[in-house]
């Protein structure tokens, strides 16, 4: 992953003169030295902006810098906002208000006028926070003491938020033929996915990756199975079958390195010149950090690729995965998630195996893939879905807990959770949203990073929640739909 880094613009004014602005200055590079050794991402002091020339300039070079994700902006003293429109009109990346100070308490014995224009961030940050208003800009509003951990975890998240919108503008998805016949929700609009979140989706014949496969040296292979034992356990003793995987894991890997891209999809039903569907070759790119979606589901796999990044730090899961079952016990509400083949490996419990079974569609060899139980633990699962105008992004809060059943017969890598506000409401409330049956699930990202994510894209989001009802969603959709159709 890319290191990025995120600007720090402290706004002050001349009024005050040059010993205040010197002191506004010093203390902004101390709390970006400081913070950057707590946040996951540097936070690089940039300038104290007492200029509408000086304010537009940074943003425009923030703008045009590939390394920088987002600017986070404090008022140290007054800042007067009209001197703020033109540069954060051109702003380009995400924004988010720090209303903050640099001392904890008001000091008793010290407090004067001198004092109280130096340190007018109370002051200087509402009326920061009017522009942004009026301006009707997309931002992150966070309060509080700078050095307290809260507050330095919330910017965290926030940042990661913003690596995640990052990634989606430089987002490259590379699709092994069509999505599944007849399938709605794998469809959606690329030209306004392009054009709202960077994505760049095509793609590519089977043959061409088959081509590839048939080029893979055996000593690839070999270092593939290396790794492979390094980081899974063998419960096959049909090498023929897993070495088959590696040598559409290598080539799939080339395809998209040379490509540039983060994510692919596929389907079983355009296997053309291929023994098998790919399972553990799939899972192990996943496990690196790229995104898939299978029956050619492009969303979902650039969503996996960004749910990835924005988890960067964390325990690396996030997994494309897909609602297949569910048990309806009454006090005993569990949804089982799961796929054909392809979990990714960083949601599993334990160390996965590596087995070899029959796959029962696509009319292919069977398969090697990894088989493992999810770990457990709170989680959310996504869906980015196309409503026709727009998109919308549903997030759902989960509990995921440990198999209930043993399921000795069901050689897949499965999770199962427990899902907000109980099983049967929300899946009525995820019906009722349009929710996708392919989605990701993650232990990383949170819902508030997903909604900072959606409000960094300006795409709709929908959460529910241990508190959502069907009839409150009912309601809250309705009003959404009127709202983005007037936008």
């Amino acid at each position: 992953m890319k290191q990025y880094q995120f600007w720090f613009v402290v706004g002050s004014q001349f009024l005050y003169g040059p010993e205040v602005l010197d002191t506004v200055a010093a203390r902004a590079a101390e709390m970006a030295e400081k913070l950057s050794a707590v946040l996951p991402y540097p936070l690089v002091y940039k300038v104290t902006a007492k200029t509408n020339r000086e304010i537009a300039q940074v943003c425009k070079e923030a703008n045009y810098d590939d390394s920088c994700a987002g600017i986070i902006t404090w008022c140290h003293t007054f800042s007067p906002s009209k001197m703020w429109i033109n540069g954060l009109q051109d702003l380009q990346k995400p924004w988010c208000h720090f209303a903050t100070q640099y001392n904890r308490e008001i000091p008793n014995e010290e407090i004067d006028m001198d004092f109280m224009n130096l340190n007018q961030a109370a002051h200087g940050d509402r009326e920061h926070g009017f522009i942004g208003a009026r301006l009707r800009k997309p931002r992150k509003v966070i309060a509080g003491f700078w050095q307290d951990g809260e507050v330095q975890a919330r910017i965290g998240r926030w940042m990661k938020a913003a690596v995640g919108a990052a990634v989606s503008k430089s987002m490259k998805v590379m699709r092994f033929g069509d999505n599944m016949r007849e399938v709605a929700v794998t469809e959606g609009d690329k030209v306004e996915v392009q054009a709202k979140l960077g994505w760049q989706v095509n793609t590519w014949a089977v043959g061409d990756l088959v081509k590839v496969m048939n080029e893979v040296a055996e000593a690839e292979i070999d270092a593939l199975m290396e790794t492979y034992r390094e980081s899974y356990d063998f419960a096959t003793e049909d090498m023929e079958t897993v070495r088959y995987q590696a040598r559409e894991e290598i080539a799939m890997k080339k395809m998209l390195d040379a490509e540039g891209c983060l994510a692919f999809s596929n389907t079983f039903q355009d296997l053309w010149g291929m023994k098998q569907l790919p399972g553990l070759a799939s899972q192990h790119l996943m496990a690196q950090g790229y995104g898939y979606g299978g029956e050619g589901d492009w969303k979902v796999s650039a969503m996996t690729a960004i749910l990835k990044a924005m988890g960067e730090g964390g325990n690396g899961a996030s997994a494309f995965m897909e609602d297949y079952t569910y048990h309806l016990v009454k006090g005993q509400e569990y949804s089982l998630g799961a796929h054909m083949l392809e979990v990714c490996p960083s949601v599993a419990a334990d160390r996965p195996r590596i087995e070899v079974h029959p796959l029962g569609i696509g009319g292919r060899e069977d398969p090697a893939r990894l088989v493992f139980e999810g770990k457990e633990g709170d989680a959310i699962v996504v869906s980015l879905i196309d409503m026709g105008g727009r998109l919308r992004l549903i997030c759902q809060d989960i509990h995921c807990v440990k198999p209930i059943l043993p399921m000795p017969n069901l050689p897949v890598a499965r999770v199962m959770w427990q899902a907000e506000p109980s099983l049967t409401t929300g899946v009525e409330c995820w019906i009722t949203a349009g929710g996708a049956h392919h989605t990701v699930l993650s232990y990383d990202v949170t819902a508030e990073q997903m909604k900072d994510w959606a409000n960094m894209m300006d795409i709709e989001f929908v959460h529910i929640t241990k508190d959502t009802t069907v009839e409150s969603l009912e309601h809250d959709l309705f009003l959404s739909d009127l709202a983005w159709k007037l936008k």
